[in-house]
């Protein structure tokens, strides 16, 4: 039997989450900074609000401060947070925070978890995660050109990273550099601690984006023979794409139900005001095109949501669930864009106006398509893993 109830203590969680949002997220909205956030002295009160109601870092365990309710969990209050951009940050489960901590978690020394997990779990520093880079396509990673040389007890690093977020104001990066070029593709890079202020760890710039940016920009970073102890290697030697896909897989389950929120908060915006609106007489919600998209975006809500949580569930039970993230991964992307785009052509010039929340989820929306992997690649690997299984059965 196929149970679809949320257990009564995600209920309870998800009920004070509710509040939460409603009593100190929604009514500070208007107090966000684009492209910087909400401003320090404020965030960090709601912060602690949030920590004295159990309520911060769903994704973190207990024995680290955080809420320690699994990846169905993480979904099911994900989906609240989602519904505002200030949200995951005063429910200390901001990219690329959360996937730093999940990956210290897994590969970090006890010496490393002290140092720079610590402070990052209980939100007291922020991290960026260096990976991207402007000279490869970032749909292939197995081609990055930053490196990491060893020279006695230190790791010398050169390479040209970009859109790093969160990199300003940054205590330390965990940067993927090629540790061994002869190596097979999947096993020629591992990740490194680079503390903030390291000589050679230059910030060049923070790259202007469409969306409603935050804390730390979207960077452009060099390491120019950037040396840190041989000790701050995250893992074993040429773990960098291992610990990477573990990082991911948890951001997509937390991304995908993210975008849920905003796409529901979207949605609901759009069944208010659709009735609320007359036009030729008659209110929007008359009119049979409106009705086609209400209709529409509930079903693709549902399907999203059934998906992203299926994919939870397996992940929680330790199943493989790679076909399932990769599908939520663009499937999600193309059910926030349209449910967005639906709402703010209700709206009208509304809409397209900062009068609402909906300009600044529709310019977000857009790089869901492109970060954590382009549509185009989950779809590939997705038909590729299939087509493996039927290819086993002797059917293609």
């Amino acid at each position: 039997m196929i149970d679809f109830s949320i257990p009564p203590e995600l209920e309870d969680i998800r009920g004070r989450i509710t509040t939460f949002m409603d009593e100190y997220v929604y009514p500070n909205e208007d107090k966000v900074v684009e492209h910087e956030g909400l401003p320090a002295v404020l965030e960090k009160d709601l912060q602690q609000k949030v920590k004295a109601l159990g309520l911060w870092a769903p994704n973190l365990p207990k024995d680290w401060g955080g809420m320690g309710i699994g990846y169905i969990g993480q979904a099911l209050v994900n989906e609240i947070i989602g519904r505002s951009v200030i949200a995951p940050r005063i429910f200390g489960e901001a990219a690329p925070d959360a996937g730093n901590c999940e990956v210290l978690l897994e590969a970090a020394t006890a010496d490393q978890k002290e140092r720079f997990l610590r402070p990052l779990a209980d939100g007291d520093v922020r991290s960026c995660f260096a990976m991207t880079e402007p000279e490869v396509a970032g749909s292939d990673p197995t081609g990055l050109q930053t490196t990491a040389e060893r020279d006695g007890d230190d790791w010398v690093i050169n390479g040209h990273k970009w859109f790093i977020s969160g990199a300003i104001g940054a205590a330390f990066a965990i940067v993927m550099a090629v540790t061994d070029p002869a190596a097979e593709p999947h096993r020629r890079a591992s990740m490194i601690i680079v503390p903030a202020g390291t000589p050679g760890f230059e910030i060049v710039r923070a790259v202007g984006v469409m969306g409603s940016g935050g804390v730390g920009g979207h960077c452009e970073v060099r390491f120019e023979n950037c040396r840190v102890p041989y000790e701050n290697l995250l893992g074993e030697v040429g773990s960098g794409f291992k610990l990477a896909q573990l990082r991911l897989g948890p951001g997509r389950i937390q991304h995908c139900m993210r975008w849920l929120g905003a796409a529901q908060r979207s949605f609901e915006m759009m069944c208010r005001y659709s009735l609320k609106r007359k036009s030729f007489g008659e209110p929007l919600a008359h009119k049979q095109t409106v009705q086609n998209w209400i209709a529409d975006s509930a079903a693709e809500l549902n399907a999203a949501r059934m998906l992203t949580l299926h994919a939870a569930w397996k992940m929680d039970r330790g199943e493989d669930a790679r076909i399932e993230i990769s599908i939520i991964k663009f499937y999600g992307a193309k059910v926030l864009n349209d449910v967005v785009d639906r709402a703010i052509q209700v709206h009208g010039a509304l809409g397209y106006s900062k009068d609402t929340p909906l300009e600044m989820f529709y310019r977000d929306a857009r790089a869901a398509r492109i970060y954590d992997g382009p549509d185009e690649v989950h779809r590939v690997l997705v038909a590729k893993r299939i087509l493996k299984g039927f290819d086993r059965d002797g059917k293609v």
